[in-house]
């Protein structure tokens, strides 16, 4: 039983960092829009991984929510900053 806790808080953790990650590309977005371009790519790429996360967590047979809710600011975040670099 404890161990079940560990991952369950480890799981939470884990889905609260990865959200936090992408939500700092707002910076990014704000500087681009500022006219300080930054890099297209690495945004691009995490938008278009985050797609596939998202896809795979929702479309299984049973949904895997967390992994859903992990890669969807990811998805927003990375194009939006991928596009506001151009």
């Amino acid at each position: 039983m404890q161990k079940e806790k560990f991952f369950e808080l480890l799981g939470w953790v884990g889905m609260t960092t990865s959200i936090l990650m992408y939500v700092f590309y707002f910076q990014q977005i704000q500087q681009n829009l500022g006219g300080h371009k930054g890099n297209f790519l690495q945004p691009f790429m995490a938008g278009i991984n985050c797609t596939f996360w998202v896809g795979y967590g929702f479309f299984k047979k049973k949904r895997d929510w967390p992994i859903v809710i992990a890669n969807v600011p990811g998805f927003v975040f990375g194009f939006l900053a991928a596009f506001t670099s151009l």
